[in-house]
């Protein structure tokens, strides 16, 4: 057993000014508020502003994680940032959040699992805190994911937006930090459905960025399946019973998954954290974000058990259990 445990003391949130609604789609595609909301749950998506990079977004929510922490930049050694939509194809765009936050020396890289990205992130920031690598770790998600979007497309465009969330981590040692922390992951990819959900693009097939493309009662339905096995692994391992859970913190990407997932799982969906109406999907940042609302809202309480998972392309999906 390890000596240390990691701790996430603070979340931190950022949404792009700009607000779509249904109402705005439906100008530019052919859809309404009413099939949107009826096929996905969600009323309205944020845009990022022309200029406006992931690397901004993501400094965002970071800098508000570190102020609620009472943390300082340099005191970072650490940043890993989960994101399909990088500044730039290299270097990193963790590099420029590092450097916009000037935290100094320390590692930071990207991490890129899709919608599961922020899951991936916090496993691997999880793993290096407790082998004694690094003190203080940002994860972030951030995405401007609506950059890869075909709005003519009303399957995939009506569902995505822009934001970034981010946690601060540190290492504490395992005799004094009580029940608090990261307590198991169950992380898994499946390469062979990845034609069910992708991006038509790349730097070494097409030289372009691509669009998205998604069969979607096909992901639906793996989605749901997936998602409660990795949630199953997790309770099993750390011997926790579905009525324990204080809230679900889901990756929101439609709310039919959101509820299928709770239904499958025997979870009350009054311990639901839902904001897909309001965010749309924002990929790796929804789950940060997610998790930022409920705490900023007074519901998420330190010292309650969370209950996180995701699934995106690839396939890629997992589940983590926390506590505040």
């Amino acid at each position: 057993m390890s000596e240390w445990r990691s701790i996430i003391r603070s979340t931190g949130g950022y949404l792009p000014e700009r607000i779509m609604t249904n109402d705005d789609m439906s100008k530019i595609v052919d859809t309404s508020d009413e099939w949107i909301q009826a096929r996905t749950g969600i009323k309205q998506r944020h845009i990022a502003a022309d200029g406006e990079l992931t690397s901004d977004l993501a400094t965002a929510a970071a800098r508000q994680a570190l102020s609620n922490a009472g943390i300082a930049a340099a005191d970072v050694d650490l940043i890993i940032l989960a994101t399909t939509t990088p500044d730039q194809t290299f270097p990193a765009t963790a590099t420029a959040v590092q450097a916009k936050l000037e935290t100094g020396a320390g590692a930071a890289f990207d991490v890129q699992a899709v919608c599961s990205g922020f899951l991936f992130a916090m496993a691997t920031a999880d793993s290096m805190l407790k082998n004694g690598l690094f003190k203080t770790a940002l994860v972030i998600g951030a995405e401007t994911f609506t950059r890869l979007l075909d709005w003519s497309d009303r399957g995939t465009c009506v569902l995505f937006g822009d934001g970034a969330g981010a946690v601060v981590m540190t290492r504490e040692a395992a005799d004094t930090s009580g029940d608090r922390g990261i307590l198991a992951h169950h992380i898994q990819t499946d390469g062979t459905k990845s034609d069910l959900l992708y991006v038509d693009g790349g730097a070494s097939s097409t030289g372009t960025i691509g669009h998205v493309r998604m069969q979607g009662n096909q992901v639906f339905r793996h989605a749901v399946t997936n998602i409660s096995s990795a949630i199953d692994v997790v309770l099993k391992e750390t011997g926790t019973h579905v009525d324990e859970i204080d809230w679900f913190v889901p990756h929101q990407a439609n709310q039919r998954i959101l509820s299928g997932v709770a239904k499958k799982m025997k979870l009350d969906e009054n311990k639901v954290v839902s904001t897909v109406s309001q965010h749309g999907n924002t990929s790796a940042a929804s789950i940060p974000l997610a998790l930022h609302t409920a705490v900023s809202d007074g519901r998420i309480k330190p010292g309650q058990l969370i209950l996180s998972e995701a699934m995106g392309g690839g396939f890629s999906w997992g589940a983590s259990l926390f506590r505040l």
